[in-house]
């Protein structure tokens, strides 16, 4: 099986037309037929239903699909690695991010790498622990950024300056809005959204005893979109601060729980990962970077040399 066969064959499920998918690849149709044909032989099963005016793609299709995008994508990261080996003003960079006020502090310190590496390009991919961590494992980013304590057994990784404080956003009409702080009994019988993720850790952690009493109406990967159906009246959203725009002019406010519940944000990394030059150079850049914001700004709280 060839990378170039499965370029045509993704080529084909994402038009779901074989003389569209020619045109794109540069190639006749005859030839693209016959390579699909192999393919299928190749694998002895069938990829394609094809009907007048389109093909769809079996259940063995949609997997070889899922597949394929990913050894494609490793393809190219390959070339691209080799290529930058030669290249000392840039690269590329692969960083899958989970949400966060705190990549600012990523995004100031890219900024601060392309003064010294204009060339450099950087491919950012957004998402839970679970979609991320998956494409770190196989080796399609290079840096992983996770609100949860990564796997020292799988990952080294440094710890972003500050934490992110949870909150409920409401909206501004709701009768809620005018308490300074929620407690867990403001969240019993009312309807919630949270990320999957957070919900069965930091949720159900912070709630303790009284978690079976809390209601998940819907869950969210994006904080964006859950704070529109939040507006929406279509429910709560337990989310970090600084994600929405809770502004005056937003019709939504953000109340930080009570007791207050704090999530630590990190860079991880494959602790047997072989890092492209441009990706090693960026992790130092990004160690010193980090350890100068987290050090204390006030002289009386350094700690004293034993």
């Amino acid at each position: 099986m060839e990378i170039r066969t499965l370029r045509y064959f993704l080529a084909v499920a994402r038009e779901e037309n074989m003389t569209r998918a020619a045109e794109t690849l540069h190639v006749t149709q005859p030839t693209l037929s016959k390579q699909l044909k192999s393919l299928e032989e190749e694998l002895g099963q069938k990829l394609f239903t094809r009907h007048s005016f389109n093909i769809r793609l079996t259940d063995e299709g949609i997997l070889l699909r899922n597949r394929a995008e990913d050894l494609v994508r490793m393809a190219d990261k390959i070339e691209q690695e080799f290529v930058s080996l030669d290249d000392i003003t840039g690269g590329e960079l692969y960083l899958g991010l989970a949400e966060s006020y705190q990549i600012k502090f990523l995004a100031q310190t890219i900024r601060e790498f392309k003064k010294l590496y204009p060339n450099l390009h950087y491919h950012i991919t957004s998402g839970d622990t679970e979609q991320i961590a998956d494409k770190l494992d196989k080796g399609l980013l290079d840096f992983l950024v996770l609100a949860e304590l990564p796997d020292s057994r799988r990952y080294e990784y440094i710890e972003f300056p500050e934490s992110d404080m949870w909150g409920l956003i409401v909206p501004a009409d709701d009768p809620l809005s005018a308490k300074k702080h929620i407690r867990i009994k403001d969240l019993k019988n009312i309807p919630l959204f949270c990320s999957d993720q957070a919900w069965n850790n930091d949720i159900k952690i912070w709630a303790g005893n009284d978690f079976s009493d809390l209601c998940l109406e819907g869950s969210f990967r994006l904080a964006y979109n859950g704070s529109i159906f939040a507006r929406e009246g279509l429910g709560y959203l337990l989310t970090f601060d600084k994600l929405v725009d809770t502004s005056t002019e937003s019709g939504l406010v953000f109340l930080p729980l009570y007791p207050k519940l704090e999530t630590r944000l990190y860079i991880a990394w494959n602790r047997h990962q072989a890092f492209t030059p441009i990706a090693e150079r960026f992790l130092s850049l990004l160690k010193s970077s980090f350890e100068i914001k987290t050090q204390p700004s006030d002289p009386t709280l350094q700690l004293s040399p034993k």
